[in-house]
């Protein structure tokens, strides 16, 4: 097709717009980007400068720079040749200026001179040589703005000029220089694809404007719209922070092993033959295994109790192995300080190192070895109907330890639903916690053993550390309960009601950096 069809096609307006501008800026870029549709990366872009000038002839060789020239603006048909020009101030450009239509007048945004340059040079340039034609002034390479400019420069030296952040010009700086010369102001990125269409297609409106004043008769100019505010860039988004999450501490609590060793706040004590006592916690112990679970529920402790006035419950009917359980006043063997436990009488046929190994596997999912004899710790353990423990000896004494495993899984597990349900009801609670909007019970060998911070109050000289009730304020249920969560079962469980700062806040305060992380 003859391009000069469109010279003489009706109603077709031919805007002659020529794109002026320093050297470097990025003026073929976008005008390769506007006529054959053209995509370059950044890094393509950063290579070293060489001075191009886009051939006005490629409307004539090329059919598809041809087509992608046509255009509807404002119901308007138009035809848009783009004419390129040098960017050296010593070039005689005058014949480009000719019979223009709009000029495009260029700067970078990360080359403050080039924007210096279009008020002491360009400017009076176009109004020398054209001084009726429409201006429309444009900050290429808006890219930049958002770079890496470490990664930029390192793409662009040893042959470039790095590019420093006060190079870097801000919006306001185009907008201040595009009111002082009374003109409109456009930003585009090539790389980004964004404001291409909207420079053109408002030039393409300045151009028509004034066109619209000389030739007044025609009709279908009267909808051209002037020149439009652009909509404003997105900037890209930045990549997530790196979010390290730090391994559990071991803590100066030691986990429920140590616990089990040196049992602060025990709330149970074992009586055996020959005045042994062995301590332990019933939150332990009741999430841990059913029977010791249907032990502790069938009589809670007392509302008031003074020394030696607990009722004495018989077992012997109850089950294998237990005699009797009543609550005392006993002191703790960490703090010395008497509080109520419940004493359990058991069975002569229970030995206190058996017992003991039975205890701390409830406390681990663990079996250790130097507890003596294996068989007189599954013969305690199917006493105390502890079965998994049973079947984990039994596969020690068959040489397949390895099928162990699987058991210690599935314990884990079904300790952990049972320490959600204690949460969820307050069953075994011996603390409560008051927060802004209410009350949550909690269980102190679960937070001595998950947290520092509660060992710390729980042990020393506190006055919390004797107290029933506890006030946290600063703080809601709703974070609490999911911390709590968090210490009893080592697993981060989000809530719709729950409130992420205010649970960073709680976090922060208890010392807890790995819930911080997740």
């Amino acid at each position: 097709m003859d391009p000069d069809v469109d010279y003489e096609r009706p109603n077709v307006e031919t805007i002659k717009c020529v794109v002026v501008g320093d050297n470097a800026v990025g003026k073929t870029r976008l005008i390769c980007a506007r006529a054959c549709n053209a995509t370059l990366s950044q890094y393509r872009l950063l290579a070293t400068h060489v001075p191009t000038v886009w051939a006005i002839d490629q409307y004539r060789v090329c059919q598809e720079v041809l087509e992608r020239s046509r255009d509807v603006v404002d119901e308007v048909s138009v035809s848009l040749r783009l004419w390129d020009t040098f960017g050296d101030h010593h070039k005689d450009r005058r014949f480009a200026y000719g019979r223009s239509d709009v000029v495009v007048l260029c700067f970078s945004l990360a080359n403050p001179n080039s924007l210096r340059h279009v008020k002491t040079m360009w400017y009076p340039e176009i109004k020398h040589f054209c001084p009726r034609t429409p201006i429309v002034l444009v900050g290429c390479q808006l890219d930049l703005r958002y770079a890496d400019l470490d990664a930029v420069n390192r793409a662009r030296r040893p042959l470039a000029k790095p590019i420093k952040p006060s190079d870097i010009l801000p919006p306001e700086r185009g907008h201040e220089v595009a009111q002082e010369l009374g003109v409109p102001y456009y930003e585009t990125s090539v790389v980004a694809q964004f404001g291409v269409k909207d420079v053109f297609d408002n030039a393409i409106r300045a151009a028509l404007v004034s066109r619209r004043h000389l030739q007044f008769w025609k009709s279908h100019l009267r909808k051209m719209q002037r020149p439009l505010l652009q909509a404003p860039f997105l900037p890209p988004k930045p990549p997530p922070p790196l979010i390290q999450v730090p391994d559990a501490p071991p803590g100066l609590g030691g986990g429920p092993a140590a616990l089990f060793q040196a049992p602060l706040c025990a709330d149970v004590v074992f009586q055996l033959q020959g005045g042994h006592r062995v301590f332990a916690h019933r939150v332990y112990l009741a999430t841990a295994c059913s029977r010791f679970y249907d032990l502790f529920t069938l009589e809670g402790p007392p509302e008031t109790l003074s020394e030696g006035d607990g009722g004495t419950r018989d077992l012997s009917s109850w089950g294998r192995g237990f005699l009797s359980l009543r609550w005392e006043l006993v002191a703790d063997p960490v703090a010395g300080r008497e509080r109520r436990m419940a004493v359990v009488a058991m069975d002569r046929g229970v030995r206190p190192e058996p017992l003991r190994a039975v205890l701390e596997y409830l406390y681990t999912g663990k079996l250790e070895r130097p507890h003596g004899d294996l068989r007189q710790v599954g013969a305690v353990a199917e006493l105390l109907e502890v079965f998994d423990l049973r079947m984990m000896v039994a596969n020690e004494l068959n040489q397949e330890s390895f099928m162990n495993q699987e058991i210690t899984k599935a314990f884990h597990v079904r300790r952990a639903n049972r320490v959600k349900e204690c949460l969820a009801k307050g069953v075994f609670a011996d603390v409560v916690f008051r927060v802004d909007d209410g009350v949550v019970p909690a269980h102190k060998p679960l937070l001595i053993a998950g947290c520092d911070w509660m060992r710390a109050m729980f042990r020393g000289g506190f006055r919390e550390s004797y107290a029933d009730e506890v006030s946290l304020p600063g703080t809601n249920c709703a974070c609490l309960r999911a911390v709590l969560d968090f210490l009893y079962t080592g697993v981060f469980t989000p809530t719709p009601e729950l409130d992420a700062m205010e649970l960073l806040i709680l976090t922060d305060r208890l010392c807890l950096p790995r819930l911080q992380a997740l």
